[in-house]
């Protein structure tokens, strides 16, 4: 009974161990800050937190896919602004709302598509396959706005950043829903068993009968779409669709996913961590902001942030074997 007793708290700790360590960092944080600003902990900043964070989470949950079958996805700033750009060209273009968004979320999913089918069918490394569609979704959106941005959108379009639903910011509640779904794919389905397959040993999966080209393509897929999603919401927030939006967004969605547990070597992570994550970030820059910290001295901290978790992540896997 004893040594079950232990097994069961090691398991325990095995699996969930990263993610109590990842929230209880985060706690730590708001604590600090709520000592050096009193301002932090209301519940006005608090939702702006939450508000702030939601554009990333979302992205984050993408890259969580992409990185757990060891990949990368350098491209997702880049297709969240061509996404935004073509379906700010549709609503002006007077095409109704609903078909409008379906627009911006099927650019980004054909963005995702190319960048599985060069990575999978046309064997480039992620690296390259997302560097060089980085490249290609900026320009696009670029020529096709010819550097300006386009504003001016309906109260019912700009209701997707403005709204609420129970007192509760309407990008937060998307937010909540996008995490539970990717949650349940996670862990319930075939998809999110082969993602973890896949990262855990691509050889292993393909050899056990896994369509290894067929799940990897849509798991950048996936990733294109939640950029077309957080390209609804930024493009309703800010009331006008920018070419250059999105700058630096990959390496943010990256930074929430390591510091959330996921493992650049694939194979590990969980979306519950990756929300940690990108809270800690939020909830970083918000408290570096209160405290009038300079926005170079803001890339610093982030920077070291990023560096320390990547460190703690190899740290963990050396001992794990």
């Amino acid at each position: 009974m004893r040594s079950g007793g232990i097994a069961l708290r090691q398991n325990f700790f095995s699996h969930y161990g990263r993610q109590l360590s990842t929230l209880a960092g985060l706690l730590g944080l708001s604590l600090v800050l709520w000592a050096l600003t009193p301002h932090f902990l209301t519940v006005s900043n608090l939702l702006n937190v939450a508000e702030q964070a939601t554009i990333i989470a979302i992205v984050a949950v993408g890259m969580t896919f992409v990185i757990i079958t060891a990949g990368i996805d350098l491209s997702v700033g880049s297709v969240l602004a061509f996404a935004g750009v073509v379906m700010a060209s549709a609503l002006h273009g007077g095409l109704p709302l609903p078909l409008a968004l379906m627009v911006g979320l099927g650019v980004g999913l054909l963005c995702g598509m190319v960048n599985g089918l060069l990575i999978t069918v046309g064997r480039l490394p992620p690296f390259i396959a997302t560097l060089g569609m980085m490249s290609v979704a900026r320009g696009a959106a670029l020529m096709y706005t010819e550097g300006r941005p386009i504003s001016g959108f309906s109260e019912n379009f700009r209701s997707f950043a403005t709204g609420e639903v129970l007192r509760v910011p309407t990008p937060v509640v998307i937010m909540i829903a996008v995490y539970a779904i990717a949650y349940f794919v996670l862990r319930r389905t075939k998809l999110g068993r082969y993602t973890y397959a896949i990262g855990g040993n691509e050889e292993a999966a393909l050899l056990s009968g896994i369509n290894v080209k067929l799940y990897k393509t849509m798991v950048y897929g996936i990733a294109g779409l939640l950029s077309g999603l957080a390209a609804i919401l930024l493009t309703a927030r800010l009331n006008s669709a920018q070419p250059i939006a999105g700058m630096n967004y990959e390496l943010d969605a990256i930074a929430a996913t390591v510091i959330g547990g996921t493992s650049l070597l694939g194979g590990e992570g969980t979306v519950v961590g990756t929300l940690i994550g990108a809270l800690i970030m939020a909830v970083l820059r918000n408290g570096l902001n209160l405290l009038g910290i300079s926005s170079f001295i803001q890339q610093v901290v982030i920077g070291s942030v990023i560096i320390v978790a990547v460190l703690i992540d190899m740290g963990l896997k050396r001992r794990g074997k």
